[in-house]
């Protein structure tokens, strides 16, 4: 509470107990007065205190005095502050507008010069400042876009050199996981010989048994090694037969032409259990399962296939796990690769008893069963026949190529590749008219040049035909040998 509330308040009780005192002195009798009572007893007492209390009433109010003057002097003394504060508030508040008044006014000042020095110096470039600003702009930009390039092809070799890197250690990993221990026989095959007692039954009386033996089996039996009996063919389904029948016959004993027909022809009717036996393996072990029996039946050929020299069946089993691997690495659909490259050569069990690429026979064979159209397009694809439609059929391509051109896959001689070329060449330029020709595409397809006075439009259509058919007879190659017979004419004139 406020000091000087206390003190009125003080003085007021005092001033208001000593008054009614008073009253009560006068309002007694003369015979109150007279006679004394218990209270006038005191009064001199009481007298006493009001004293006391009128003199601390005054001496309390004269203090209330004194602090209500320093109060009020304070006041004033902060008063004459406040407004000596706000004179200067005022003054400096001036003095602000006034220099933001000057700036205006030079910066008015520098914009009207730097109009002017714009303006003279348009007159002296000759350009306005619009063309200037174009021209500064160019430069920039031309400085920019060598910057940018710069930064560009740093960017390209920096990335190019780790997608090497990436692209080596996925091929090379790829690849250790597509090592198999598989060894295929190319077209020999060999037998171990019990002891010479054997060979003489083998070879009979006068080589019977041993011709009994080529004729129902078609294949040659060689007998020069010692301790080996080798079977040679060019279709490994014949020396597979004619392995089994042998060893069956050797262990048997009693090898003459009846019971070696007899053998023959019952291994051959048990080769189909031999051939699912295989097509399950390789399913197996490229982890596919439930195919429906005659896909089984088909891959199971695959072992007694060979293109290049290289084993299909081997070929298989490589591609697919290389192929796995590449997809699980750039995590594409793992199971269309497997089954892409599982199938991607299929066809050639077919060829040459189907007119057509393996390509086209192993896609129309697939589409009988209803396949994912994904995996029908990586077979269809693998050879670049069509556009590559997905990153699958990319990879069914490059897994097989991989496995097809690895040192020591596959081993026609280059002597053999290089006569095979000329040999097309040669008898394609044998036609009247052939101007020259190339063989292209590793000998898949030969290019005929001819002379356009002496062969028109429909004498080239015959003359591919012609030049197909004897090739065909002439020439032992794989797959087939498109003939594409150009024709152009051209008119010169010099003018002198």
């Amino acid at each position: 509470m406020d000091p000087i509330l206390i003190v009125a308040i003080s003085v007021v009780v005092g001033i208001a107990v000593a008054s009614a005192y008073q009253n009560y002195l006068k309002k007694k009798t003369p015979a109150e007065k007279e006679s004394p009572t218990k209270t006038e007893k005191f009064e001199p007492r009481a007298r006493e205190i009001i004293l006391e209390a009128k003199d601390e009433a005054f001496r309390i109010k004269r203090e209330a005095e004194e602090e209500g003057r320093k109060i009020r002097a304070e006041s004033l003394s902060l008063e004459a502050k406040l407004a000596v504060g706000e004179e200067n508030l005022e003054r400096k508040l001036a003095d602000i507008e006034k220099r933001s008044a000057a700036f205006t006014e030079k910066e008015a000042e520098l914009e009207r010069i730097k109009s002017e020095l714009v303006t003279k110096l348009e007159k002296v470039a000759g350009v306005t400042r619009d063309e200037a600003k174009k021209l500064i702009l160019e430069a920039t930009e031309g400085h920019l876009k060598e910057e940018v390039a710069k930064k560009i092809r740093e960017a390209e070799e920096q990335i190019k050199k780790e997608a090497d890197e990436k692209a080596k250690h996925i091929l090379v990993e790829a690849m250790r996981h597509g090592a198999t221990d598989y060894v295929a026989e190319y077209t020999t095959t060999t037998i171990k010989l019990t002891d010479e007692e054997m060979k003489g039954r083998i070879i009979g009386k006068e080589g019977r048994n041993i011709k009994s033996f080529e004729a129902a089996t078609g294949v040659d039996v060689d007998l020069d090694d010692p301790g080996l009996i080798r079977l040679s063919s060019f279709d490994g389904e014949r020396r597979e037969i004619a392995k089994v029948s042998l060893e069956k016959l050797m262990v048997d004993g009693r090898i003459q032409p009846s019971r070696i027909d007899e053998i023959v022809d019952r291994v051959t009717k048990d080769f189909e259990k031999i051939r699912r036996e295989e097509g399950e393996k390789l399913a197996k072990e490229v982890g596919i399962h439930n195919l429906p029996l005659e896909i089984v039946d088909t891959l199971g050929r695959f072992k007694w296939r060979f293109s290049y020299g290289q084993n299909l069946w081997l070929h298989t089993l490589e591609e697919t796990k290389i192929g796995v691997a590449i997809a699980r690495e750039l995590g594409a659909d793992v199971n269309i690769v497997r089954l892409g490259c599982l199938f991607h050569d299929i066809g050639k069990v077919f060829t040459p008893e189907q007119e057509g690429t393996h390509v086209q026979i192993g896609v129309d064979f697939l589409r009988k069963f209803n396949f994912d159209p994904k995996v029908v397009a990586a077979v269809e694809e693998h050879h670049e026949d069509k556009p590559f439609s997905g990153v699958e059929s990319v990879i069914v391509w490059i897994a097989d190529a991989i496995s097809g051109s690895r040192p020591g896959a596959r081993h026609e001689s280059v002597e053999d590749y290089i006569r095979r070329l000329k040999d097309v060449e040669n008898i394609a330029t044998s036609f009247q008219g052939v101007e020259k020709s190339f063989a292209i595409s590793a000998g898949r397809e030969v290019r005929v040049i001819v002379i356009p006075e002496q062969i028109d439009d429909a004498a080239a259509t015959k003359l591919a035909h012609d030049v197909a058919d004897k090739i065909e007879k002439s020439v032992t190659y794989p797959g087939q040998v498109k003939v594409v017979v150009v024709r152009e004419t051209r008119a010169e004139a010099i003018a002198k």
